[in-house]
């Protein structure tokens, strides 16, 4: 007598290609939107970034100093947030990169961290939520290496 064989039905997902080239499309857009005279940054750095306010007709530069917290690097969507204390209350601020409210952003000091987000700063107060400063910035780093290559 045969034996009768069941088939289980697939538990898996669905697996969709690009085959449309898409990719290319999206890649050929973000490189008209990324901007390059941003300087490089990374979480624990301290910035101010130049942000430009539209108070009727009127606009004006105004600026946010803190703490970068978080860097998201996601093509044309790049973003990062900013942290200070005012007034004894945090406040943070979430900038685009590509956003032409962002007028410039200046590196004030280097921070020595150890991850890409600082989330954990949130819950910290007073001395023990300052970050370390990199007491040999990347750039000295860069130049003192090169020196070492030519010799």
């Amino acid at each position: 007598m045969a034996q009768k064989v069941i088939k289980r039905k697939s538990r898996r997902k669905a697996q969709y290609d690009n085959s449309a080239g898409l990719s290319g499309t999206v890649a050929k857009v973000d490189a008209g939107v990324i901007r390059s005279n941003l300087p490089e940054f990374a979480a624990g750095d301290t910035v101010k970034v130049h942000v430009k306010i539209k108070e009727g007709e009127k606009e004006r530069i105004q600026l946010f100093e803190g703490t970068v917290i978080k860097r998201g690097n996601r093509g044309a969507g790049k973003s990062f947030i900013v942290r200070k204390i005012s007034h004894g209350v945090g406040v943070e601020r979430i900038f685009l990169e590509s956003s032409p409210t962002v007028a410039e952003v200046e590196v004030v000091s280097r921070g020595k961290v150890r991850r890409s987000k600082l989330y954990y700063i949130r819950g910290l107060e007073g001395k023990a939520a300052k970050i370390e400063s990199d007491v040999q910035s990347r750039e000295s780093a860069a130049a003192s290496a090169a020196a070492k290559s030519k010799n």
